[in-house]
């Protein structure tokens, strides 16, 4: 059977469009339904649960997990088929249940045209607040469907220049040392490390990882350090370890302390806990140096690419992030990086059952496909 055959089984909507069955619930595309009972059909959704498994056990500031929810999303228009997904770490609150639910309610065959984007996201944004990654599912996918009908990629699209994508960075999770230096030993392809700290061993983390490597190192806290003073003081120790930035260093609640840190501080103080959407730029600014921004927190490209240039307009540095996940959303943000100052969009490469294939890493450095839509096919089985 093909991928792509595969993948349509997979959600049950081939031979006849039955749905799909999960937690003991069967759900169906409102387009199928729609074309039952012959109601004509512009745009089509397709949906299916998938678990992403992590090559090592990723440990952070807030806890452990060996696998991540994401529900990978098709829209289809024209015989095109637009990809997305939804990723679903513990701590955005969205999991299988609440991502189905929300993307039952959409119906896109009251739109005639993909290329209504505005209208479209205005309406998906309606149906309930919250499900930032189950709209960003439908972003990334409406964003890939359009650039393939107009057979260019977003970056060209957006009018970027492809050459000044950044490094990635590769993320090293909190372990043991023995285990922190295999994976930094793994990681020797990419030209800067992010290290998560917060757990109370960080001096001797940040110490295990340069006794393998002089590379820059970028850190995230997950809101672990409790105590402004604290804080600083190790601020101004990493520095001297070749740190480049600190990103949440403290609790996304703690604004003015952040903001005192950030004062004071020798080097950026990057917010991604403390910063979802473009309505959070009126805490963070002024608080943080600048600002973490990620598909599944803010809802998808349309929203990230106007985030972008809000921070811009505030004088803000700009970082593209990732959770885990495959790489058809990691290779959608990666259409943005060449507007950002960093990026760490590694999410594909902490796992090892992606579906798609997208961007490359050549050299440390983000390569973007050539391809139209978000650059991703299904990879071969």
């Amino acid at each position: 059977m093909s991928s792509r055959r595969k993948f349509l089984s997979d959600c049950g909507i081939i031979a006849g469009g039955a749905g799909f069955s999960y937690f003991g619930l069967s759900h169906y595309s409102l387009a199928d339904k729609n074309k039952k009972s012959g109601k004509s059909s512009g745009l089509t959704l397709r949906y299916k649960p998938y678990e992403l498994h992590m090559k090592h056990v990723f440990t952070v500031a807030e806890g452990s997990r060996s696998a991540t929810p994401v529900m990978l999303t098709e829209i289809e228009y024209d015989n095109i088929i637009g990809y997305g997904e939804a990723s679903m770490p513990p701590y955005l609150g969205e999991n299988y249940e609440t991502a189905t639910a929300f993307l039952s309610k959409v119906d896109l065959t009251r739109f005639e045209s993909p290329f209504l984007m505005e209208d479209i996201l205005i309406y998906i944004d309606s149906i309930a607040p919250g499900n930032f990654a189950a709209k960003a599912s439908i972003d990334i996918a409406l964003h890939d469907l359009t650039g393939k009908i107009m057979k260019q990629p977003w970056y060209r699209i957006w009018g970027l220049d492809p050459s000044k994508t950044p490094n990635t960075s590769f993320t090293i999770g909190i372990d043991k040392p023995d285990v922190v230096r295999v994976k930094v030993r793994e990681a020797m392809p990419y030209k800067i490390l992010k290290v998560k700290l917060g757990k109370g061993n960080d001096k001797e983390t940040i110490e295990t990882v340069r006794s393998e490597t002089d590379k820059p190192l970028c850190v995230d806290v997950n809101q672990g350090w409790t105590d402004k003073a604290m804080a600083l003081d190790m601020v101004h120790w990493l520095k001297e370890k070749g740190v480049v930035f600190v990103e949440q260093p403290m609790s996304k609640t703690s604004f003015d302390d952040t903001a005192w840190l950030t004062q004071n501080s020798p080097l950026p103080i990057m917010a991604d806990e403390a910063f979802q959407t473009i309505k959070d730029f009126t805490k963070v600014h002024g608080a943080y140096s600048g600002v973490n921004i990620k598909l599944m927190k803010c809802g998808g490209l349309h929203a990230a690419y106007a985030m972008i240039k809000m921070a811009r307009a505030l004088d803000m540095k700009v970082m593209i992030g990732c959770m885990t996940e495959t790489s058809c959303a990691v290779t959608a943000a990666a259409q943005l990086s060449p507007l950002v100052d960093w990026a760490d969009l590694d999410g594909n490469l902490l796992i090892d059952n992606d579906v798609y294939e997208g961007l490359t890493i050549i050299d440390g450095k983000i390569t973007l496909p050539d391809s139209p839509g978000i650059g991703i096919r299904l990879r071969d089985k």
